[in-house]
C-alpha cells in the first residue's frame, strides 16, 4: 500500500514525463544491455532501433504516474504486456534489475529534478507495479503448463510446409518434433518465434498471429516480408529466404488476449488491413466453425491484388457461412484491379467506407493493422456511435496509446 505522500510525489512527476520520458526510457535501455547484454536474448532489437520500444514504455510509466492511485485503470494494459512478457520468456527475477536501472536512468535524464524523495518515491511505487505482473504473469506461466501439458518455454518445431500467400506473405506450416499433440489455443493469440541467426551474437524474438484454426496438427504463422523499412526486417527476411520445409525453429505457447468468443450471437465486424490478415482469417475460421449462422461483415485493406493474402481461402470461407459478405479495398490498384477499386484507401480508413458497411448498433468490432489504418478505423467507429466495450484491437508492435491520439484530436 502506497503511503498518500508516495502518490502525490509520483503524480506531480507525470509533467515531466510527458517531456522526458522517451529520453528516460533511451537511457534505460541502454544502461541495461550495457550491463546485462544477455537480456537482449528476449528484446525486440528492430523494436529498439525504431525506437518502438522506449515509447511503448514511457507511455506505460506516465500512465503510471497519473494512475497510480488507481491502479486496477491500467490492469488491461498490464494484463496485455504480460501476455507477450510470458510469450518472451520474462520471470520475476528480472523486475529488480529493471527497477535498479529505471531509478539510475531518471536521475541520469532528470538531474537535480530527482531529488531523493522523487527517487524513493518511484522506487515504492515501482515495486508495487512489478508485483502485479509478477503476480499476473506467475498464474498465466502457470495456466499455460496446465493447459499445454508442462510446455512453458521454448519448444522446437519442425516447418512442415511453405506457401506464399501473396507477393509478401508467407506461411509457414509447423508441427512440434516431439510429436505431441498441439492442445486448442483461442484465434487471434500469437506465437513468439526464436531464430540464432548466422553472425548474431544474441538471440532474436518476433511475435506472429497463428493463421490457423485450432484443432489440426500444425500451427501457422503468415509473415510479412518487411524490406521497405528502416532497419529491414531481419526475421522475417530470413524467414522467407533461408527457413525451408524440414528446417526447425522454436515457438512458445500461444499468448495473447485479443481473442473472441465464437460461440456469441451478436453480429461481427472485422477489419484488416495487410498482415493484420492474420488473426482475423482465424477469427473467421472459429465463428464459421462454431457458428455458421452468425452475420458477419469482414473488410479487409491492402494495396494490391499482388498483396492480397488469402484471397481465394477468404472468398471460400465467406461463402461458405450463412449471412457473412466481405468488401476488399486496394490503395495502389493495379490494371487488372481497376475494376475492383472501391476507395481510395491510402493507409486510412475513411469514415465512408464505414458508413458504407451495414452493420448494426449491436455488432463487436475487431480490427488489425498498421496504427494509420487502427487509428482512423476506432475514430470512424466511435463516430459511427460505437462504445469502448464493442471495439476490440490489436496493433502489430509494441503497444501504442490510441487513446491519446483520440484526445488530441478531438482537443
Amino acid at each position: 500500500m502506497l503511503s498518500d505522500q508516495t502518490i502525490t510525489i509520483v503524480k506531480s512527476t507525470a509533467p515531466v514525463l510527458a517531456e522526458k520520458g522517451v529520453d528516460i526510457t533511451t537511457c534505460f535501455y541502454k544502461r541495461l544491455f550495457e550491463n546485462y547484454p544477455e537480456l537482449l536474448n528476449i528484446f525486440n532489437h528492430a523494436n529498439q532501433k525504431k525506437v518502438r520500444q522506449q515509447t511503448a514504455l514511457a507511455n506505460t510509466i506516465y500512465a503510471a504516474a497519473l494512475h497510480i492511485d488507481q491502479l486496477e485503470v491500467l490492469l488491461p494494459t498490464v494484463k496485455q504486456i504480460a501476455h507477450k512478457h510470458r510469450s518472451l520468456g520474462v520471470k520475476a527475477e528480472h523486475y529488480p534489475v529493471v527497477g535498479t536501472y529505471l531509478l539510475k536512468a531518471i536521475k541520469e535524464v532528470l538531474g537535480e529534478g530527482a531529488t531523493e524523495e522523487v527517487l524513493h518515491a518511484w522506487g515504492e511505487a515501482y515495486g508495487v507495479i512489478a508485483q502485479v505482473f509478477i503476480d499476473i504473469e506467475s498464474e498465466m506461466y502457470e495456466e499455460t503448463a496446465s493447459q499445454y501439458g508442462g510446455w512453458q518455454n521454448f519448444k522446437a518445431f519442425k516447418v512442415t510446409g511453405k506457401v506464399k500467400e501473396s507477393s509478401i506473405i508467407t506461411s509457414f506450416y509447423l508441427e512440434p518434433v516431439d510429436g505431441a499433440p498441439l492442445p486448442a489455443f483461442k484465434a487471434g493469440q500469437y506465437c513468439t518465434v526464436r531464430l540464432a541467426l548466422p553472425g548474431d551474437k544474441y538471440l532474436s524474438n518476433r511475435q506472429y498471429s497463428l493463421s490457423s484454426e485450432a484443432g489440426k496438427p500444425y500451427f501457422r504463422i503468415s509473415v510479412k516480408r518487411e524490406n521497405q523499412s528502416v532497419p529491414n526486417g531481419k526475421i522475417s527476411n530470413y524467414l522467407h529466404d533461408h527457413i525451408d520445409v524440414g528446417d526447425e525453429i522454436e515457438l512458445t505457447a500461444p499468448a495473447g488476449d485479443f481473442t473472441l468468443d465464437p460461440t456469441v450471437e451478436s453480429p461481427l465486424l472485422l477489419l484488416s488491413a495487410g498482415v493484420g490478415i492474420t488473426p482475423m482469417i482465424a477469427m473467421l475460421k472459429s465463428v464459421i466453425n462454431h457458428n455458421p449462422t452468425r452475420h458477419i461483415t469482414f473488410l479487409h485493406a491492402t494495396k494490391n491484388s499482388e498483396t492480397h493474402a488469402f484471397h481465394d481461402e477468404l472468398n471460400d470461407l465467406i461463402s461458405s457461412a450463412k449471412h457473412a459478405n466481405l468488401t476488399v479495398i486496394y490503395s495502389a490498384p493495379t490494371e487488372k484491379d481497376q475494376s475492383n477499386r472501391l476507395y481510395d484507401w491510402n493507409g486510412y480508413l475513411r469514415e465512408e467506407i464505414l458508413e458504407s458497411l451495414t452493420i448494426d448498433s449491436k455488432t463487436d468490432c475487431y480490427l488489425c493493422g498498421p496504427s494509420g489504418f487502427m487509428k482512423s478505423a476506432i475514430e470512424g467507429l466511435k463516430q459511427l456511435g460505437f462504445p469502448d466495450n464493442q471495439i476490440h484491437y490489436e496493433f502489430f508492435g509494441p503497444k501504442i496509446d490510441l487513446e491519446s491520439y483520440h484526445e488530441q484530436k478531438m482537443h
